[in-house]
């Protein structure tokens, strides 16, 4: 039964298919698991992912689609419920989480949740707009109970930039792996693709945008391709699918490559690709390279801060390659194919980020001081 004495609140923005939509649902699924009370205050409430909330969570809507202008309905909700934790994901709900607190005037406990690497995500922005969020983040930071990093390179960005200890910021992995990951995976695969008998396929996933270099991928593809047969699957949906199509057709291998979109279930691809490959420029810890790890499917990705690193051991699990290299990229994609490690030990690497044992260590986190 829930312990009624302990309600933990989750301030979030859901605004689409993204990794930390998905990573909020598994840590709230494992938080009612653990019997916590829980209210989800939305911002905004437009993302697939909230229908596998728990019936139990109760959804309080901001009434805004913008976190800051959410200050005046968050700062009433803290006034009434008197929550004694308020998880805050992003940075700026952690920022706003803590104007509203102060406006209460409550003692809530606030977590901060950060999951990327807020240096290279900023890094093509001006100076003055650098200026202004980092000014922001070192004003506000201080105030925060305790900030929670995905990994330890976000951890590492976060404190050079807040300039804080960076004994202050604790590293929590991901709830990737959940439960119903291994059926999901099991069920059929209907890509004519995947099937026995054919050529190897080569799998890319993410959003459709410039952090996730899509366009590096596929250049490496098309050398790999014009060493040996091979097909290329991106799944994923978003505003850069022109640009990559144009690339397709320049490179002339149309009729080897697969662009699906957004699919409910991509696990079936994943599990039986022959390689996934994370080309990002960026991450904070990508959940992708983890479930595919976690499905026992050979990977190799870019040493983009942050994240890879980590989750491969610097390279034990599977290459690491220079960022935006496609050459690079290539080699590694065919010593991969021809020479990769078995399912169990890159299953083993990434056990830790299991759901269970995320929620169990955002709780401790969370309720420390209560």
């Amino acid at each position: 039964m829930p312990d009624s004495s302990r309600r933990v609140a989750v301030f979030v923005s859901f605004s689409g298919t993204g990794g930390v939509e998905s990573m909020i649902v598994n840590l709230i699924r494992g938080f009612v698991d653990l019997g916590r009370r829980v209210d989800l205050l939305l911002v905004r409430a437009a993302s697939p992912h909230l229908e596998r909330l728990p019936r139990q969570v109760n959804l309080v809507r901001l009434g805004t689609d913008h976190t800051f202008l959410a200050l005046p309905a968050l700062a009433r909700y803290l006034r009434r419920q008197c929550p004694s934790t308020l998880l805050a994901a992003k940075d700026r709900a952690g920022r706003t989480a803590v104007l509203a607190r102060r406006l209460a005037g409550t003692d809530t406990r606030i977590v901060l949740r950060l999951g990327t690497n807020l240096s290279t995500a900023m890094a093509e922005k001006s100076t003055c707009s650098r200026w202004l969020r980092f000014a922001a983040i070192r004003r506000l930071y201080s105030q925060v109970n305790q900030i929670v990093a995905v990994s330890a390179g976000v951890a590492d960005d976060t404190a050079r930039i807040a300039r804080i200890p960076r004994e202050h910021i604790r590293v929590i992995h991901n709830p990737v792996i959940t439960p119903e990951l291994p059926g999901l995976a099991a069920k059929p695969c209907d890509h004519a693709w995947l099937q026995r008998g054919q050529r190897p396929v080569i799998v890319g996933a993410g959003r459709l945008q410039r952090q996730k270099d899509f366009p590096t991928l596929i250049r490496a593809f098309a050398l790999v391709r014009s060493e040996r047969p091979c097909r290329l699957v991106i799944l994923g949906d978003g505003g850069g699918l022109a640009q990559l199509e144009a690339l397709i057709a320049e490179l002339g291998i149309a009729r080897d490559v697969d662009l699906t979109g957004f699919l409910d279930n991509p696990y079936p691809i994943l599990a039986r690709a022959d390689l996934f490959v994370l080309s990002s420029l960026w991450e904070g810890s990508p959940n992708v390279l983890t479930e595919a790890m976690a499905l026992g499917t050979p990977v190799v990705a870019t040493d983009c801060p942050s994240g890879p690193r980590e989750l491969l051991d610097g390279g034990r699990y599977g290459p690491l390659v220079p960022v935006g290299d496609a050459k690079a990229l290539a080699k590694s994609i065919i010593r991969t194919l021809d020479n990769h490690l078995p399912p169990q030990a890159l299953q083993a690497a990434v056990a830790e980020y299991d759901q269970m044992h995320s929620a169990e260590r955002y709780l401790e986190a969370l309720e420390r001081e209560i």
